[in-house]
């Protein structure tokens, strides 16, 4: 049963490959192999500028050696609009059929001297994906056949002003989207209302969860990282009760599950915290 059916029948679970080491495929593929069952991996694409192996490359091999769906992720930031469109057919020979779009993060970020391209936005690469679907190119002339991507976009359930992001999922959706993972959520009462918001919308939504590691991490993300709320009652829980991240993760995901459709964990290559929250979710 491929991905899209899944949001139908099951509460899907996806995770992220932790950062693969130059072309040390095989290290990152037995580590994956240690995961429970999943009904999809991330791959990213050169995350904060960094040089990671191509995502789309690396999800072919996840998904010959795992047989698990890969979601690659795709940004604005590398690419021209000729070497889009090149890359996407090459993905779709590969065996690709889900894309998540994303601007990505600025080169600045990273070590090396590169400029950006951002040809296009996210919503322009949801449309050019969508066309491609159709057998058309950018210039809406034919190609010879046709891709069968499935479009992952982001969401952000804690953003300050919750009828602009609707707005833009909206948006996204016009465009194409078929389904959304979003940022990482902490806060259970703000992620229920985003949740019951967004359903009329009519996409899957996958929540992201990432267990925090110490009472500092979850300060540092609180203040720090835009679009994450740390409530200060989750600090209480790690900080006078002794709660593990994971289990606070847990105790989120049993309070959702009957709004979403399913998780995004990022547990920052964590396989044992991954695996206890995929056993949590599993026999619930």
């Amino acid at each position: 049963m491929h991905l899209m059916e899944k949001f139908s029948n099951s509460f899907v679970i996806t995770t992220e490959l932790g950062p693969v080491k130059g072309v040390m495929t095989d290290d990152a593929i037995e580590k994956a192999r240690a995961y429970k069952a999943l009904d999809g991996i991330n791959i990213h694409d050169c995350p904060m500028g960094n040089l990671r192996i191509n995502a789309v490359s690396m999800g072919k091999l996840v998904q010959d050696s795992l047989n698990i769906e890969a979601i690659p992720h795709f940004t604005c930031r590398d690419r021209s609009l000729l070497g889009t469109q090149a890359d996407l057919l090459g993905a779709h020979a590969m065996g690709i059929r889900n894309i998540l779009v994303t601007t990505g993060d600025p080169p600045k970020h990273g070590p090396y001297p590169s400029k950006p391209v951002y040809d296009y936005n996210t919503f322009d690469l949801i449309r050019l994906i969508k066309r491609l679907n159709q057998g058309l190119d950018f210039n809406e002339k034919e190609f010879g056949g046709k891709t069968g991507f499935n479009v992952s976009c982001t969401a952000m359930p804690t953003a300050r002003h919750l009828d602009r992001e609707l707005e833009r999922m909206k948006k996204k959706i016009s465009a194409g989207a078929d389904f959304f993972q979003t940022q990482v959520v902490y806060d259970t009462e703000k992620t229920i209302d985003f949740l019951k918001a967004s359903k009329p919308l009519g996409k899957p939504v996958l929540v992201g969860i990432m267990p925090l590691k110490s009472v500092k991490m979850a300060r540092f993300m609180d203040k720090n990282v835009d679009g994450i709320d740390v409530p200060e009652a989750v600090i209480s829980q790690m900080e006078d009760q002794g709660k593990t991240g994971v289990e606070i993760a847990c105790d989120l995901i049993d309070q959702i599950v009957d709004f979403a459709d399913g998780i995004h964990i990022m547990a920052m290559g964590d396989i044992k915290g991954t695996n206890q929250i995929v056993e949590f979710v599993r026999h619930r």
